[in-house]
C-alpha cells in the first residue's frame, strides 16, 4: 500500500495527508475548491517549517514530504489509483454519503474506503457503496501530525482483513491504534463531548466565569486546557453537529446541546477559526482574551 487519497484540505485533511507523506506514502489531496488546496498546501509547509527549527526533521525530509504530495480538484482522478481513501470533508452525513458513493464507482476494487468522521455512523457511510467490507473508520486526532491516537471504528460490515490493515498502517504511521465499535460518537466523542458540553451549561448557568471553568479543570484535573478553550480550539459547529449525531443516535436528553453553544454556532462565534468564541482571537491564536460577551 503506497498510494494514499485524502478528500478535504482543512484542518483535518491537511493533516493526514502531512502524515503519510512524511511517512513515505505517495498521497493525492483532493478539494474541489483551489483556494482550500492552496492554503492546506501552505499548512503543510508551515508546519514542516516548524519541525525543522525544532530539528525534528531535516530540511530534506522536508522536502521529500512535500514532493510525495500531488493535488487535485477532480474527485475522480484524485481517487482513481489509491490504494486506501481517506475522506475528511465537512462533519455532514448527506456530503459524505455523496462522496462515497462517487468513491466506491471511481477507486479501485481492492481499494480500503476509510472516513475520518468523529461521530457519524460508519455502518451507514457504509451503506452508501457497493461493498460495505472495505469501509471503515479512521478517526485521527488534531493537530494529526503529532497526535498519536486514531481510533479504528469497525462499520457492521467491516471485514477482518480491512481492520487488521488498517491497525497495521496506522503503526507504520508512528500512531497508536484503538479498536471501538460503531456506535455514536464511538469512544473519544462520546465521553468529550458530553464533558464540553457540560463546562457551556455551567457557564450557561451563570456558576462560574470561561476563566474560572477552564481554570479549575486545567488545575483540579491536570488538563493541558480548559474544556470552553478545547470547545473554541476544536470548533463550535464541529462540537454542535457531534452532540447533534449522539443525541439523534442515542435519543438521550443528557446529549442535548446547552442552548448557549447553538446560538453562538447561530451567530457564527465558531472559536479559534471564526476568531471568536468563549475567548478572542483577534489579535492572538492563544486563549488568552476571553470574548467581550462573556466578562463580568
Amino acid at each position: 500500500m503506497k498510494n494514499v487519497a485524502v478528500i478535504g484540505a482543512g484542518t483535518m485533511g491537511n493533516g493526514i495527508a502531512h502524515t503519510f507523506a512524511q511517512s513515505g506514502f505517495n498521497v493525492q489531496l483532493i478539494d474541489v475548491n483551489p483556494e482550500a488546496i492552496k492554503k492546506g498546501m501552505q499548512t503543510i509547509s508551515t508546519n514542516l517549517d516548524r519541525m525543522v527549527a525544532k530539528e525534528k526533521i531535516t530540511e530534506t525530509d522536508k522536502t521529500a514530504t512535500l514532493d510525495h504530495i500531488k493535488t487535485f480538484t477532480n474527485l475522480r482522478e484524485g481517487v482513481a489509483k489509491a490504494d486506501l481513501i481517506v475522506e475528511a470533508a465537512t462533519e455532514n452525513l448527506d456530503l459524505k454519503l455523496k462522496i462515497f458513493k462517487e468513491i466506491d464507482e471511481a477507486s479501485l476494487e481492492t481499494a480500503i474506503l476509510a472516513t475520518n468522521t468523529s461521530s457519524i455512523s460508519i455502518t451507514q457511510i457504509a451503506a452508501a457503496t457497493s461493498n460495505p467490507e472495505r469501509v471503515i473508520g479512521m478517526h485521527f486526532m488534531n493537530p494529526v501530525p503529532i497526535m498519536k491516537l486514531v481510533e479504528i471504528i469497525r462499520g457492521y460490515n467491516t471485514s477482518d482483513s480491512v481492520t487488521k490493515t488498517i491497525m497495521d498502517l496506522s503503526e507504520t504511521l508512528g500512531k497508536v491504534p484503538v479498536e471501538v465499535n460503531d456506535y455514536p460518537g464511538f469512544v473519544a466523542n462520546r465521553i468529550l463531548m458530553p464533558m464540553l458540553n457540560e463546562s457551556i451549561e455551567t457557564l450557561y448557568n451563570g456558576v462560574a466565569g470561561v476563566y474560572e471553568i477552564d481554570t479549575v479543570m486545567k488545575l483540579g484535573m491536570a488538563h493541558p486546557m480548559g474544556p470552553l478553550q478545547l470547545a473554541d480550539f476544536i470548533g463550535l459547529d464541529v462540537c454542535l453537529s457531534i452532540l447533534n449525531v449522539m443525541y439523534d443516535g442515542f435519543k438521550n436528553p443528557k446529549y442535548a446541546p446547552c442552548p448557549l453553544l447553538v446560538n453562538m454556532v447561530r451567530a457564527g462565534k465558531l472559536g479559534v477559526k471564526s476568531g471568536e468564541g468563549f475567548y478572542d482571537y483577534s489579535e492572538s491564536k492563544k486563549a488568552e482574551k476571553i470574548a467581550t460577551q462573556f466578562l463580568k
